[in-house]
């Protein structure tokens, strides 16, 4: 089974919540790698199910500036190396479910 095949087999509340938690775990490694006590605070937060308000906005910054496939090309640019491959439907993914728990983005 490919990857498109797989995403077939599943329904889009759960390709949005694998999407959700990849993006999630690159932004807390991205975080524990510059302020070690501010990513414990997230992480306790998403092991909880309830991300705090600043979390939560960081979170929504964070995946929005990480954007790495934006439809152009190499030679159109612009293209943002980063650790995981972020399309601009991923960061409304993230922004969506944020909004659906209540926080304002």
């Amino acid at each position: 089974m490919n990857d498109k095949q797989a995403r077939r087999s599943t329904g889009p509340e759960d390709h949005r919540t694998e999407t959700v938690a990849r993006l999630v775990a690159a932004w807390l490694a991205e975080t524990e790698q510059h302020d070690r006590a501010a990513a414990r605070q997230a992480r306790t937060g998403w092991q909880r199910g309830a991300l705090s308000e600043p979390d939560a906005q960081d979170l929504a910054t964070w995946v929005t500036a990480r954007v790495t496939d934006t439809g152009f090309t190499e030679d159109e640019g612009p293209y943002v190396e980063g650790p995981v491959r972020i399309t601009p439907s991923d960061k409304d993914t993230v922004h969506e479910w944020l909004r659906a728990r209540g926080h304002r983005i």
